[in-house]
């Protein structure tokens, strides 16, 4: 059967599924959501910025463990991942760079300081809230690094009585994960922690077609533990202290190249690469004149630590390979609630990155201010402006901009929206400082900031009492002053200018209240406008259809992930551009819920079993099985109840 033939087979199936289903529970509206990533706490409905809400609710119901796995069904993103879970996972936004988006946990900014990217692959969801995926230039906000966008997760708060939760799940290629968490609130004091382990093993990654006659392949494990906690007291009615700290150590077994022969070779045995990061933060916050004026004084530090071991290259030992770093950052934030629609947010931040034993120990420190204003008027036209101004070591001061208004029309359930910034990437410690004699390649000290301007707008339309919603965004952005390798390909320089452009559309219905299908579509258009060459690992054209059944115990999910050409390199960048054909993956979940406490769950991946590379040379896994169940304890009712027969005094 051909790959048309079974997604009209599963079209048709999903027909069916909606002229089959009864009522059942309302999905969240968009005006309930709160969005925390523009700084100032608003409605969903009045952000003017391209902004994509996950709950906790959706990353159960799909079951995604990681980060890079929750975030493949957002559009305007293209999520590339080195083989199974836990693999190096890097995600463009709009077609800019996998360095150009700032990650944010709990308010602490996440990316690797040496390097400035963000492995999204090893980082578990157990702990997660939501993540709030916000496209676009947005360094008016955050500062360097969010020029392509921001990813802003916010993770669990203790509430209520005291709370003991967590799954266990195995499944195809050795996976066993396990997750527990105990939460809950005490008077004035509140408190979250999780433990999460992830493990797979046996996964095939390496392309068989590459690989000498009569070799083995060397299937890929992978192994991470977190531990996350937030603790929050609060002293008064108008002051609060928040305390946040998570620490993850990832190990993965894979399989590198072998340089010494050209073209590259997978190697005859696995490298191993230790990545560990521990982040805490400590906040202060405050409500003075009977909440006129709120402030927030807040502290972290950071530290990241990468290790990896290769085999011999040629018969050469390799010397293992060690990336320390870390941040300092205190920041101060003051909101002035002028009026019912109108707010006031100022705010100072201090931040220094280091990289130690690399073999000297540079640094660089920022010190920014900002300024930003959320208005509404009438309850219809709402607009949010930001200015600021960073100062940093090195390169001396940006000022980026952004502005972002939004029009709701009740009667006619329309919503306009639109935003226009700019944004800056800041070179790396890496890039400035870290030499690499042996191959004749040396770091430039005098890079300057990678700079953007880009601009969206948009609208959304409600039908028939929120049954029908559908709506499209166009966006373009333009990117200068790029880092790139010069013309000896012995140093970097900013040299390169690059332009994206496309628009994302969806269409969402609601047959009956237990039923929800959606479709999103991107198209992007990415090209270096010095070479006029389309940029590798953009595909002009992106989509997931999704359907969401509700009913009783019942949750069935299921997902399908259609990606079209696009330009990659050959794994080891002997080819340096190639075609790389489109795919289709389907995933399905399943949940039913025995009692209140209790849930089995079972999910498939990659239903078809489709052989995929992307990026080539590096296989993501084929048709994965996986189950397992889910509880949660109340030990404030379990103590009451031992007590009722006799035990627990």
């Amino acid at each position: 059967m051909s790959r048309f033939a079974c997604f009209l087979r599963y079209c048709v199936f999903l027909l069916a599924a909606a002229a089959s289903a009864g009522a059942a529970a309302q999905e969240r509206r968009p005006d309930d959501l709160v969005i925390t990533v523009t700084r100032l706490p608003t409605p969903a409905e009045q952000v003017g910025s391209s902004v994509t809400v996950i709950d906790e609710a959706t990353i159960e119901e799909r079951q995604r463990r990681t980060l890079g796995e929750a975030l493949e069904d957002v559009p305007g993103l293209n999520i590339v991942r080195s083989g199974g879970v836990g693999e190096a996972t890097s995600l463009f936004i709009r077609g800019a760079n996998s360095n150009h988006t700032k990650v944010l946990i709990d308010g602490m900014p996440a990316n690797d300081p040496t390097t400035g990217t963000f492995n999204f692959g090893p980082l578990a969801t157990a702990d997660f809230e939501r993540i709030e995926v916000l496209r676009g230039p947005q360094s008016a906000i955050w500062g360097a690094d969010a020029l392509g966008g921001v990813i802003n997760i916010v993770t669990k708060r203790g509430e209520g009585p005291p709370r003991l939760e967590g799954f266990l799940e195995g499944g195809s290629f050795a996976t066993f994960n396990q997750s527990a968490t105990l939460s809950g609130a005490t008077g004035p004091y509140d408190y979250s922690a999780t433990v999460t382990h992830l493990r797979s093993q046996d996964t095939p990654v390496t392309p068989k077609r590459l690989l000498p006659p009569g070799r083995p392949r060397f299937d890929d494990d992978f192994e991470s533990l977190t531990f996350s906690t937030k603790l929050g007291a609060r002293l008064s009615d108008d002051v609060r202290v928040n305390a946040m700290l998570r620490w993850n150590n990832s190990d993965l077994a894979f399989t590198a190249d072998d340089f010494s022969v050209f073209p590259a070779l997978p190697d005859t045995a696995q490298s191993y690469r230790e990545e560990r990061q521990l982040t805490t933060r400590l906040e202060l916050e405050s409500r003075h004149f009977e909440g006129f004026f709120e402030q927030k004084l807040g502290i972290g530090w950071a530290d990241w630590r990468n290790h990896l071991e290769s085999p011999p290259s040629g018969g050469v030992p390799v010397a293992p390979r060690v990336d320390k770093g870390d941040r300092r950052r205190a920041d101060w934030h003051g909101t002035f609630h002028i009026a019912r629609d109108h707010t006031l947010l100022v705010g100072l931040e201090y931040e220094r990155d280091a990289l130690r034993d690399s073999p000297t120990s540079p640094s660089i420190a920022n010190r920014a201010a900002f300024i930003e204003t959320q208005s509404g008027f009438l309850d219809r036209f709402f607009v949010g402006a930001s200015g600021r101004v960073d100062d940093n070591d090195r390169f001396g001061s940006v000022g980026t901009w952004r502005v972002a208004p939004a029009i709701l029309v009740p009667e006619t359930g329309t919503r306009l929206k639109g935003s226009v910034g700019t944004g800056f990437k800041a070179p790396t410690l890496r890039q400035l400082f870290v030499d690499f004699p042996e191959i004749n390649f040396f770091a430039n000290p005098d890079l300057e900031p990678e700079r953007s301007f880009g601009w969206d707008i948009g609208f959304e339309q409600n039908l028939f009492e929120r049954r029908l919603g559908f709506g499209a965004t166009w966006f373009h952005n333009d990117i200068t002053d790029l880092i790139d390798t010069n013309a000896t390909f012995t140093s970097l320089e900013n040299k390169s200018r690059a332009e994206t452009k496309g628009v994302e559309a969806f269409i969402a219905v609601r047959p009956v209240d237990s039923l929800l299908l959606r479709a999103d579509y991107t198209f992007t258009l990415a090209e270096d406008e010095t070479t006029g060459a389309t940029l590798l690992r953009r595909p002009k054209h992106r989509g997931t259809i999704e359907a969401t059944w509700r009913m009783d115990a019942w949750t069935l999910s299921s997902r399908v992930l259609l990606v079209g050409k696009r330009v990659d390199a050959s794994r080891d960048f002997s080819i340096p551009r190639l075609e790389a054909g489109g795919y289709t993956l389907v995933n399905l979940a399943a949940s039913y819920a025995l009692t209140d406490g209790v849930t089995l769950f079972a999910r498939a991946d990659n239903v078809f079993d489709r052989r995929v590379e992307d990026p080539v040379g590096f296989e993501r896994p084929g048709l994965g099985v996986f189950a397992g169940i889910r509880v949660g304890l109340d030990l404030a009712a379990a103590a009451l109840a031992g007590d009722s027969d006799g035990f627990g005094r």
